[in-house]
């Protein structure tokens, strides 16, 4: 399906339902690095078909929403990385270890006991439901190699950069097979590049490097400042960004709604498509078109609209579903209404 000007897109996550997750538990936690199934409300054995059924509305809303990009919703994710990090081999996530989070705080997370290693897919099967379920453009999410190496406690490898390359190979062969599988965009997730600085200066562009090499599909890689409803202070502006600029990743995903980003940095990614978060996710209250609109001109100030894609700034998991779903009725409104304009 051929993209429109200024095409919208979910981040990546959408609103769970109520009554498949416990949205207080998941509220009330950083978003979790080892398994959390205390999160789920069904039981096991009908987990994965109510699973399949949340994802159903969550593609639906995007479609009734008006996005022109849709994903999955990762609605059978307990996280943004737990989903796909808990599946490698090489690591115990039974017992696992502690790292500090994003904020300070130490929180268990995967041990890496042995090499690391993908033994089979770990989204393959979640992109071809997406495709058998919309005609849409989709995109698939996989957390980035930079980030499972910081939300880990490395007790194989001699570093934590051989630890980050290590997962750039299975992040590598997991990319590989979404876009044999029919995924039009993949998108890296890679927040820690952004909260870990310097360490992503030092090896951080080659892991991510790295996990895109040889990979022909449009592909993206996100950096936010941590879920609004958890992480409330923003900063001024990235402390990491301006390297993305030599990666191979086709489109950069940045957040500048509720920080009110300068977007002067934008003159740094002039060969980049941005995918540019434009709906405040710190609040359920849903933004007018005109205001989401405004948004999305000051890009246009450094770059024309034909590399701008307009998107929520991060997630929208931790949102109530009435106000998710009103926000992307707003951003694809915004998008229609500067069409127009433009035309």
């Amino acid at each position: 399906m051929s993209l429109p000007l200024l095409p919208t897109s979910l981040v990546g996550s959408y609103a769970q339902p109520d009554w498949l997750i416990d949205r207080a538990k998941l509220a009330g936690r950083f978003p979790p690095r080892v398994r959390a199934k205390e999160l789920w409300r069904i039981p096991p054995e009908h987990l994965a078909e109510a699973q399949d059924d949340a994802t159903v509305v969550a593609i639906r809303a995007q479609e009734e929403a008006g996005l022109d990009i849709v994903t999955d919703g990762e609605i059978r994710r307990e996280s943004y990385s737990n989903h796909f990090a808990t599946a490698l081999e090489g690591v115990d996530v039974d017992n696992p270890g502690t790292a500090l989070d994003r904020s300070g705080h130490p929180n268990p997370v995967p041990r890496i006991v042995g090499p690391i290693a993908r033994p089979h897919p770990v989204e393959v099967e979640d992109l071809r439901f997406l495709r058998a379920h919309t005609d849409r453009t989709i995109k698939m999410t996989v957390p980035g190699p930079f980030t499972m190496a910081q939300q880990a406690q490395n007790d194989h490898y001699p570093d934590a950069e051989a630890a980050a390359m290590a997962y750039a190979a299975a992040v590598n062969a997991e990319i590989t097979d979404l876009f044999a599988a029919g995924a039009d965009i993949v998108q890296i997730d890679e927040p820690y590049l952004q909260a870990r600085p310097d360490a992503a200066r030092a090896y951080g562009l080659n892991a991510l490097d790295a996990a895109l090499d040889g990979i022909t599909g449009t592909t993206a890689v996100h950096l936010c400042f941590g879920y609004a409803a958890i992480i409330h202070e923003r900063p001024e502006g990235y402390s990491f960004l301006p390297e993305l600029a030599g990666c191979s990743a086709d489109q950069i995903s940045i957040e500048t709604a509720q920080s009110g980003l300068d977007l002067g940095v934008l003159a740094d990614l002039s060969q980049k498509t941005i995918i540019l978060g434009v709906l405040d996710l710190s609040t359920p209250e849903v933004e007018g078109v005109e205001t989401v609109a405004t948004r999305i001109r000051r890009a246009f100030d450094h770059l024309p609209p034909a590399q701008v894609v307009p998107a929520s700034d991060c997630g929208m998991k931790y949102l109530p579903r009435a106000s998710a779903f009103g926000k992307m009725q707003a951003l694809a409104g915004a998008a229609r209404l500067l069409r127009a304009e433009l035309a």
